[in-house]
């Protein structure tokens, strides 16, 4: 998983509230087990018409958030259902952190585990971000991890709280598998005591 330590780039504008995961990413497109290759059906009810043809007026369809890397949204994003396609989806697009007031519980946790920074701050401080966002691919946002901190492009800053192990594995690249690998060493040494005492096995 890509290490997440510093992230300056354009922040798209997305004031929906209660965006859902079928929202998201729609049940049609979750036959697949790979995180690859979901981006362009990302948000695709509401970037595509019946025809495929994109939509115009959708926010990641224009010109100036093709390359959009954050993503500020309005309240209970994520909710819905618990598919992890969704922030397959999001991770495959190019976007790597989204701020909104709140996020449901799954969503923001599954978020974590690919490689996306979910920041929950106050309706307040996220108008403020969403403002800014709205000035287009000249204003870009600046997240630090570390200093856990949120800049505007005018240099206005807002610092958000986020779980110390989570912090640790995103900066670190770690998903589930690459913790479990910090301990092979250990793994292998039990599997080897265990093949010796119990041979059979």
């Amino acid at each position: 998983m890509e290490k997440f330590e510093k992230l300056t780039g354009i922040a798209a504008p997305m004031p929906l509230v209660n965006i859902d995961t079928d929202m998201i990413i729609p049940k049609q497109f979750l036959k697949t087990i790979k995180r690859s290759g979901l981006g362009v059906n990302l948000f695709d009810e509401m970037r595509y018409d019946r025809q495929g043809n994109e939509n115009p007026d959708f926010v990641l369809n224009q010109p100036a958030y093709r390359d959009a890397e954050i993503l500020v949204a309005g309240d209970n994003f994520g909710c819905g259902s618990s598919r992890e396609h969704a922030p397959w989806a999001i991770k495959d697009f190019g976007i790597r952190c989204v701020i909104a007031p709140s996020f449901a519980d799954i969503f923001y946790n599954n978020c974590f585990k690919n490689g996306i920074l979910p920041i929950a701050l106050p309706q307040e401080q996220v108008d403020v971000l969403m403002k800014d966002a709205e000035k287009g691919a000249n204003a870009r946002m600046t997240v630090d991890l570390e200093a856990q901190t949120v800049t505007t492009s005018d240099g206005e800053s807002f610092a958000f709280e986020v779980d110390s192990f989570k912090k640790h594995c995103l900066m670190e690249g770690l998903d589930d598998i690459g913790l479990t690998l910090e301990k092979a060493s250990a793994i292998d040494s039990f599997e080897a005591t265990i093949g010796a005492e119990r041979p059979w096995v």
